[in-house]
């Protein structure tokens, strides 16, 4: 009991004391069936990373601007110093920089407020290295008007307090996304959804809800990449969670009951509006709908005590019953008292959801009086923190909302229809387990609460039925391993694949070094084998192999690759990056060049006399060409060999082209000899094999074969194993990344093995070195079997002439 009275009068103490107060929660936070979900009206942070600020100094919900200095890269490498500061900011926020600063890969540089002590503070910069940021890039961008915006916003320049400061503003912004020559950056991203938390505070308005979608439609059309470095900062599913919030405050204004069953004048969209804002608008309040719709993002308000609608239904062709949109679908409105299995039948169908008549009545009787349906026609917006993931969605994404529900909870299942995307672009090592509907937990794509019918096939039907006891965002999940490769491509690979790659390829490039260094070894020891031309130029294949391997295994990994990136250190990474690829060009350069060989040797003139000094020529042909394309890359994008974020957060990432880079610079070379030799080899094969059927003495035939055999090793191993590697690239199949792993990576080793343990020349060289007596035995033997052949022979010969 005495325990409870002190903490009791110290409470009382302590609201009482100067400068203390019991403030409410600045934040609210809601739960969506039991799983804590992105639903803080301001932030859109997670509840479990978020302050409990229940005793905090009420003047100190802000961290005010504080000066901070850094450098700005003017032309080239050189930099100036600038004094900057930045932005007032809310606990939980990362505040950006007041003028633009914005790193090489598009990322804002940012600072979070925290909360200790019972008052906001900034996060610590002590630790910080010296920041160089970009204030203008080659590309035309948005982040300068968009960052004075938000600082006219934040410094009470452009008021959002009423509705006109509110249509300014979110009009800017929108005109600001519509520009078609503007690049968006990462930084874009995190100072829209600022700048919708900042709407989120204020009274919620209608009126800017068609530049809201526009803007969240722009967005969703950006590229992957981008996306997924605004991920890093929470920007996505902060963007995502305060549009959902502001349209889901917005149903009273867009379908109230008192405009049930008033005809409605105009209700076609506005073609003037839709050519401004990219948005079509529908006015159907009289049967209680109201649409906002775009091809990336549309949204659908329903008052059912009008008409009695309860869902919608999105399809891909026209019918009778449908309406039509500018953006390229049809759809009709559910009743309650609509089929489900009629609906499913329904052609071309996308996307279904509808309260059943039984539903409608408990949630009615719990409070709602609305339905929201926001239909997503691609996941962009729903970015993963994890990189690696084992499901996708392969569907449209439907996000189902209940205003006024006093919990997001169902006691009745809730159906919805989902196409099944993976049969028209189908991922061919998908697997069942995983697959099956599921929601957005604001972290990654769930499956609790949400079930699949047990009647559907699920990789094959081609319409999936699903049923919900919460509300969120769903989507037809297909189960597998997924990474983003160096492209930005979703990657199918599983775990496993990924191990037993990565040790082959360490094995393979190994073991071909010391294949390498076995060659170069009896190069040097033996100079009866290095002065012959062959040999000469298998020496300079081995040297061209062994610098790549060298790069690749010791000076090229990600780990390196990730020090040079973190700090700053580009200019080795590319040229680390020029390395790699000019090595692997030069490769094949010796490849073409032995194809030429070989081809001039069996096909044009049997017996050709090489040209003086051809190994010469050929040496300064095979290392300098190499060295346009290198250098071409390096100069006009250098960039381009700089690891993406979301490679090094993989471990996958080293300093090596990448995009059009990697495809002009490497790919296609690479391509265009091997097709080259394919096509020598075929041509030499035939012209070989010909040549032996027409051979009459054993011992030349003997030779042909033999010399078919080298051909075949030579052109096999050293050129038509990276046929593998180019179908690996356009992921034709894991099996080919296995088969140019094995291949490719064992070059040196098989060489050694071909040309010098299984050269009975160069056997004897050895064993000479290594055995001399047994050697030398050996040599005596043979001489003395010789003479006595001889001896024999001649005495024959001598009783033959008797």
């Amino acid at each position: 009991m005495n325990f409870y009275w002190c903490l009791g009068l110290f409470l009382v103490l302590a609201l009482a004391s100067p400068g203390y107060s019991k403030c409410p929660k600045e934040r609210q936070l809601c739960s969506r069936s039991g799983d804590y979900n992105q639903c803080e009206e301001e932030q859109g942070r997670f509840p479990e990373e978020s302050t409990e600020t229940n005793l905090i100094y009420c003047d100190s919900m802000f961290c005010e601007p504080e000066a901070f200095q850094h450098d700005y890269i003017v032309s080239n490498h050189d930099q100036t110093p600038h004094q900057n500061k930045w932005k007032r900011a809310r606990i939980g926020e990362r505040a950006t920089l007041h003028d633009v600063c914005v790193l090489r890969n598009g990322m804002p540089v940012t600072r979070e407020c925290k909360f200790k002590d019972y008052r906001a503070v900034w996060e610590s910069t002590d630790h910080w290295d010296p920041v160089v940021c970009f204030r203008h890039f080659r590309e035309h961008t948005i982040s300068e008007d968009l960052n004075s915006l938000h600082d006219d916003v934040l410094e009470g320049r452009r008021r959002t307090d009423d509705s006109q400061g509110r249509r300014n503003m979110t009009g800017s912004m929108r005109k600001m996304f519509r520009q078609r020559d503007r690049t968006l950056l990462p930084a874009d991203v995190h100072m829209t959804s600022q700048m919708f938390g900042t709407l989120m505070q204020e009274d919620k308005d209608a009126a800017v809800s068609v530049d809201l979608v526009s803007v969240c439609k722009e967005i969703m059309s950006s590229d992957s990449r981008v996306l997924r470095l605004s991920a890093q900062l929470n920007a996505t599913n902060s963007l995502l969670s305060l549009f959902e919030n502001y349209m889901d405050a917005l149903p009273e204004q867009m379908v109230p009951k008192d405009r049930c069953g008033k005809v409605v004048a105009k209700p076609t969209s506005d073609e003037t509006e839709t050519a401004t804002t990219g948005v079509e608008t529908y006015n159907l309040s009289d049967v209680g709908v109201q649409a906002l719709i775009t091809g990336n993002i549309s949204v659908f308000f329903a008052n059912p005590e009008c008409d009695g609608i309860t869902g919608i239904a999105i399809f891909s062709g026209p019918a009778e019953n449908r309406r039509t949109s500018a953006s390229g679908f049809w759809y009709r409105f559910l009743r309650f008292s609509e089929d489900l299995d009629k609906i499913k039948r329904e052609s071309d169908l996308e996307t279904a959801a509808f309260l059943p008549d039984n539903l409608w009545r408990v949630v009615k009787s719990r409070g709602a009086s609305y339905l929201i349906f926001k239909v997503y026609a691609h996941d962009a917006l729903f970015v993963e923190t994890s990189l690696q993931r084992s499901r996708r969605p392969r569907s449209k994404v439907i996000s189902i909302s209940i205003p006024g529900l006093k919990d997001n909870s169902l006691s009745l299942p809730l159906p919805f229809l989902l196409r099944n995307e993976n049969l028209r672009d189908p991922d061919t090592k998908a697997f069942s387990f995983g697959t099956g509907c599921g929601f957005w937990n604001y972290r990654t794509w769930a499956t609790e609460g949400v079930s699949t019918s047990t009647s559907s096939d699920l990789l094959n039907d081609p319409i999936i039925e699903c049923h919900t006891y919460h509300l969120t965002q769903f989507a037809f999940l297909v189960g597998g391993s997924y990474r983003t490769n160096d492209l930005g491509e979703e990657v199918l690979i599983t775990p496993i694949n990924e191990k037993v790659l990565d040790i082959i390829s360490i094995v393979g490039c190994s073991l071909s070094l010391l294949g390498i260094l076995g060659i170069f070894l009896t190069a040097a020891l033996f100079k009866s084998w290095r002065s012959q031309a062959s040999t000469k130029v298998l020496l300079h294949l081995c040297l061209a192999m062994c610098l790549q391997m060298v790069l690749f295994v010791f000076l090229n990994t990600d780990d390196i690759s990730e020090t040079l990136v973190v700090n700053g250190d580009t200019v080795r990474c590319v040229a680390l990056g020029a390395a790699m690829q000019y090595s692997i060009l030069v490769l094949f350069s010796w490849m073409l060049i032995i194809a030429f060989l070989q081809f001039q040797r069996y096909v044009t003139v049997i017996g050709i006399e090489r040209p003086r000094r051809y190994i010469l020529k050929a040496a300064l042909v095979a290392w300098s060409l190499p060295l346009v394309p290198t250098l071409l890359v390096a100069l006009i994008d250098p960039d381009s060999y700089l690891p993406s974020a979301a490679q090094l957060s993989t471990d996958t990432g080293i300093c090596y082209p990448s995009g059009y880079g990697l495809i002009f610079g490497v790919v296609l070379p690479v391509t265009m000899i091997t097709v080259s030799n394919l096509v020598i080899f075929v041509y030499v094969f035939y012209s070989i094999s010909h040549s032996l059927s027409q051979t009459i003495h054993k011992s030349e035939k003997k030779m042909v074969a033999k010399q078919i055999k080298l051909s075949i090793m030579l052109f096999f191993l050293l050129g038509l194993t990276w046929i593998f590697g180019i179908f690996a690239f356009m992921q034709a199949g894991v099996a080919f990344s296995y088969l140019f792993c094995i291949t490719a990576t064992m070059q040196g080793f098989v060489m050694f093995v071909y040309f010098v343990l299984l050269d009975s020349a160069n056997r004897r060289l050895w064993m000479g070195l290594i055995c001399p007596t047994k050697m030398e035995m050996d040599v005596q033997k043979r001489t003395t079997e010789l003479q006595s052949m001889t001896t024999s022979s001649t005495n024959y010969t001598s009783r033959s002439q008797h």
